[in-house]
């Protein structure tokens, strides 16, 4: 992880136990309260995690400490909220749109036109990416062929400043890899992924969040932790794709706290939707849209190792042709209420992927 946004976002669990992360700067300090679902979470297998947890308190007491003995300065209130937003444009034959001019574009933040103050279109601008992987009994026969194709996708996708981690799945949430750059270190610990097969009455391991004897599968437990405890202090364009057949059978957490940790992190979540009538019960595609359709991201069916490559090219591309909208909202309250998007492309037959809506600067 970036040492900058590391000691921010310590300074900051430290002082709030929550970050409101909209896609722009904001106030500084503005912080929201903690949620629901931030008080049933334990820290995952992080092997950073204990420490840093333990180090919390202790900060949090220095800093107030410093601030009495005025030798920390109080934070500067920033008024000006910019709205950024990341789209990307197909026509009806799925191809890539690539020549559209800021007069294409309308915005529209709860049904209220704004006015596009930037437009361009980014190619360049550093990405963090999550990868998930799923790892429960129902990929056991495609994990080889994930390992294969995300491995090669990383290396294809990631340029310099890029930066990647690597989460697994099951009836725990692990970390394999922090944020870094080394796509060598990155392969390696997806190789190190394994498929845990323990059933709903075995045991279970120690993880993110303690489980009955049934355990499962904890998707939307590792969507939570990879947008609120990793990609939080992450600036600039965020993604989360996961692999997965999207059937959550174990977690503490609701879809909606998951959906919300990337609604509020601003991170688009992209599911390559691991479809095996024979070891899963095909009900995860509703589950996988609303992921995808509220972030603005996509879903991609994948029945075979030859479906899986093409999925991750299909992202590959999307992440490299998108173009970026900001606005100076309309709507100057700072409520921390979730704001509605909708973007239009003022050309016939486009289909727009962008994402559904922001959380607004809480005071």
């Amino acid at each position: 992880m970036r040492l900058t946004s590391l000691m921010a976002g310590v300074f900051t669990l430290a002082l709030t136990g929550y970050v409101a992360a909209t896609t722009v700067p904001v106030a500084t300090g503005a912080a929201t309260p903690p949620s629901l679902a931030q008080s049933k979470l334990l820290l995952f297998r992080n092997p950073r995690s204990s420490s840093l947890k333990e180090s919390l308190p202790a900060l949090s007491r220095s800093f107030q400490a410093a601030q009495q003995q005025g030798q920390v300065q109080q934070p500067l209130q920033v008024n000006t909220t910019i709205v950024n937003v990341f789209a990307t444009v197909r026509d009806k034959h799925h191809g890539i749109i690539s020549d559209l001019t800021k007069d294409d574009f309308k915005v529209f933040e709860d049904g209220v036109e704004q006015k596009v103050a930037f437009f361009s279109k980014e190619v360049n601008m550093p990405i963090t990416l999550g990868l998930l992987i799923d790892t429960s009994a129902s990929m056991d026969r495609m994990i080889n062929a994930e390992q294969d194709a995300a491995s090669r996708f990383l290396r294809e996708v990631m340029r310099p400043k890029d930066e990647a981690m690597v989460m697994t799945f099951d009836f725990d949430v692990d970390l394999l890899s922090d944020f870094t750059q080394d796509t060598s270190a990155l392969s390696s610990a997806i190789r190190r992924a394994r498929v845990n097969s323990v059933g709903g009455g075995g045991v279970v391991t120690p993880g993110t969040i303690p489980q009955g004897a049934t355990g499962g599968t904890d998707l939307y437990d590792a969507i939570y932790l990879a947008c609120h405890d990793q990609l939080a202090t992450e600036a600039g364009r965020k993604g989360v794709i996961v692999l997965t057949d999207a059937e959550d059978t174990g977690s503490k957490l609701r879809l909606q706290d998951a959906v919300e940790a990337a609604q509020r992190t601003d991170a688009v979540i992209h599911v390559l939707l691991i479809v095996d009538r024979e070891a899963t019960s095909g009900v995860g595609g509703g589950v996988a849209r609303k992921m995808a359709e509220d972030t603005g991201g996509r879903v991609i069916d994948v029945h075979n190792e030859s479906s899986l490559e093409k999925a991750f090219d299909e992202i590959s591309q999307e992440l490299r042709s998108q173009y970026v909208l900001g606005y100076y909202p309309t709507n100057l309250k700072r409520d921390g209420t979730f704001r509605k998007l909708r973007v239009d492309v003022m050309r016939p037959d486009m289909k727009i992927l962008a994402r559904k809506g922001y959380y607004a600067p809480f005071k």
